[in-house]
């Protein structure tokens, strides 16, 4: 994104849309979607071009940070189980899934191909579920879940990602290799961020009385702590998480009320921009990949995304009920290995399966992917898998996201 023009009128845009959101009673996201989109097929309109990395390194850190400092740790360790579940098993099941049904359903698609496509589309987005039911009452579990599940499995995500392009470029694939890889990266990340946290909090401690200066620390610590991990080849993700995670607890105890109260101010505006200028890219990024596309194949790779849609939805709705008897049978169990508070009723389960949106991690990932293989030849099925990727994203981000306020109504009343 090279033109600064351009981002100074998206930001504009953006902000403006949000308020007549606000009037109109609309969902903000689905808004700022269609407008995107809109501005993408306005004639002679400049090409955004979205670097992945920058979008990682931009959002995925204070977004990553400011969900884990809000989040209770006591409420995230009561719903570990399901939390991993989601953000873990669903992911990798997802993913497998996926490939299955691309293998066998899009011409030219190997196993390989397949399986890099899963992994792109493996990850929910609860920022975007958060976004579009913001207002509706969620409870607290349901939120909790959500943003939880958002915490883990962008890093889930990530490493199936990197395993499956690895087996694309020649790289054999071997279980228990990648598993082992897997945990290093994730206790490497934790690690990182554990480090991280512990640095900043001695450093707070000796600032805190200075509100911009303390502020400002932690303003650039997750995106230090990112890069830090991401140098390192481990997982920047849980690295930011923890940060989060820990000087969230370190805050509550040290920081002044004034302090907490300037610290969440900025942080909002912060996360509110980010957050909208992350479905305006959404949309936005759509129709410059259709140009891409052989008009000819357009309505049938559509085809293709909605099926997919349609598959990880009924498979994340599958896994979550089951996740909802499993805590069940654990709870009534003798040694009752689950609290009361972390079961699942049946109006929780079906707003947790409805949120199963894809969102800027799956464009980010799906829009990085290499052009050429290390032998310098052409990666396969690119513009392919790019434009399935975002078409899905769409589908979810629209059809879900339009339907899900009603979802959430509709639960609201059962309980009563």
């Amino acid at each position: 994104m090279e033109n600064y023009s351009i981002i100074i009128f998206v930001l504009t845009l953006m902000i403006g849309l949000s308020a007549m959101a606000d009037k109109m009673k609309l969902s903000y996201p689905i808004l700022l979607i269609a407008a995107g989109i809109a501005i993408g097929f306005i004639p002679h309109m400049p090409v955004v071009e979205l670097n992945p990395d920058v979008i990682f390194l931009i959002f995925l850190p204070p977004l990553l940070y400011d969900a884990a400092f809000n989040i209770s740790f006591k409420d995230f360790k009561t719903h570990a189980q399901t939390i991993g579940t989601l953000a873990i098993g669903l992911v990798f099941l997802t993913t497998i899934a996926i490939a299955v049904l691309a293998h066998y359903l899009i011409p030219g698609m190997t196993w390989p191909l397949a399986f890099v496509l899963g992994s792109i589309l493996s990850a929910t987005d609860a920022v975007a579920a958060i976004g579009i039911t913001k207002g509706l009452g969620l409870s607290h579990k349901t939120t909790t879940i959500l943003e939880g599940e958002s915490l883990v499995n962008d890093a889930s995500a990530l490493v199936a990602y990197r395993f499956a392009v690895a087996a694309v470029t020649g790289v054999s694939f071997v279980l228990w290799r990648a598993s082992v890889q897997f945990l290093a990266l994730m206790l490497g990340g934790f690690l990182v961020g554990a480090v991280a946290a512990k640095l900043l909090s001695f450093i707070l401690k000796r600032v805190h009385s200075n509100a911009m200066v303390a502020i400002s620390f932690m303003l650039i610590m997750p995106f230090v702590t990112y890069l830090l991990a991401e140098e390192l080849h481990v997982s920047g993700v849980i690295a930011v998480v923890t940060l989060g995670l820990g000087i969230s607890r370190f805050s509550k105890m040290v920081f002044p009320e004034g302090l907490k109260i300037q610290n969440r101010s900025i942080w909002e505006i912060i996360i509110f921009l980010l957050n909208g200028l992350i479905f305006i890219i959404i949309g936005l990024a759509f129709p410059f990949v259709l140009r891409d596309m052989d008009k000819t194949q357009v309505l049938p790779y559509l085809g293709y995304a909605a099926m997919i849609t349609v598959a990880t939805l009924l498979l994340r709705m599958v896994r979550v009920f089951l996740q909802r008897v499993n805590l069940q049978r654990a709870f009534l169990s003798r040694k009752r290995k689950v609290a009361r508070e972390a079961l699942l009723d049946f109006q929780t389960s079906v707003i947790i399966s409805w949120s199963g949106m894809r969102g800027i991690v799956s464009l980010a990932i799906a829009i990085g992917l290499p052009v050429t293989l290390t032998d310098g030849t052409p990666f396969p099925q690119r513009t392919t898998i790019i434009f399935i990727s975002i078409a899905v994203v769409v589908f979810t981000l629209l059809g879900q996201g339009l339907t899900l306020p009603w979802i959430v109504k509709q639960m609201g009343r059962l309980k009563k």
